[in-house]
Formats: C-alpha cells, structure tokens, sequence
C-alpha cells in the first residue's frame, strides 16, 4: 500500500476527529449538535419526497409517451447539417432534469458507441461539464421554500447550454 492510499484510507475519520476535537475544545455540546443535525436532515429528506416523486414522474412520462423521440425525429436533419450527432441531444436535453436519467443516457451511448468513440467521449464530457439544474431548483430550492427562482432557472440552463455547446467544440477540436 502506497502513501496516497494509507492517506486518502485515513482522512475522513481524522477530519471527523478533529471537528470533535475542535467543537471539545470550544466547548460545543458535539454529540447534541450531530444528533439536532441528523434529525434536521432526516425533515429535509421528507420534504424533499414530494418534489422528487413529481419531477421522476414528468421525466418518466416524457421518454415513455414518445415526445423525445418525435422531437428528436423533427430535429435530426438541421443537427446533422451542421455536424452534431443526433445521438447525443436526448443527454443534453434529459442532463438539466435529472442526473440518474442523464447518467443512464450516457450509460447506453458507451455501450452503444465505446468509451473511445467520438459520441462516447463527448457523453462522458457533457455529463461532466453539465449539472442537472431543473433537480437542483425542485428540490433544493423546494425543500427550503423559496418560491422566486426565475433568475436561478435562466443563469443555470444558460450555464447548461454553453456546458453543451462547448463539450462539443472541445471534444471536436481534440478528437474529432
């Protein structure tokens, strides 16, 4: 065994003892504040189940029912005119909605592809690049209430796009 794996193997037990420590020391009732934080946790978690169920339920009906499908159909044409394989649009559209969705997508175009693929290589760099912004606002934003998200809904599917637009110049201009 190297150093780096005894190190990475000891690091979250010696950061843990050292909160302990460090709350000890300051006088903070540690084991009260851990078991106050998991019993806020274990709240959030149930908040939080309601927006979940309803966001997999719209991502579920939305492949199943063949609207991606029909819409990837009516736009294949224009994307491969200016070069971008069709294949690639169901991540980036599911990628803003939902992570596992995203990473299933990716999954098959791997499997489909290769991992040395030009259309493998580009899944792996969108999924990376990209974050799946509509979960973040229904959950998170949910959870803690905040009802005004417009301004967040615009910069992170803006974010998203430019994440989409430049995995494909990237992985283009270096393996393409």
């Amino acid at each position: 065994m190297n150093v780096i794996n005894i190190i990475s193997l000891w690091m979250i037990p010696v950061i843990i003892g050292f909160i302990l420590l460090y709350g000890t020391i300051k006088r903070v009732p540690t084991y009260e504040t851990f078991v106050e934080g998991g019993k806020e946790g274990i709240q959030i978690a149930f908040s939080i189940i309601p927006y979940l169920v309803g966001m997999l339920v719209a991502i579920t009906v939305f492949r199943e029912s063949g609207a991606l499908d029909f819409f990837m159909n009516l736009i294949r044409p224009y994307l491969m005119a200016i070069g971008i394989p069709a294949d690639i649009v169901p991540l980036a559209i599911i990628r803003p909605i939902s992570g596992n969705a995203a990473l299933g997508i990716t999954s098959d175009l791997i499997a489909t592809h290769g991992p040395d693929s030009f259309i493998g290589r580009l899944a792996s760099t969108m999924q990376g690049s990209t974050d799946t912004t509509l979960y973040i606002l229904t959950v998170y934003f949910g959870a803690v209430g905040i009802r005004k998200m417009g301004d967040a809904l615009k910069v992170g599917l803006w974010a998203d796009f430019i994440a989409i637009i430049m995995s494909i110049i990237v992985v283009t201009l270096v393996f393409g």
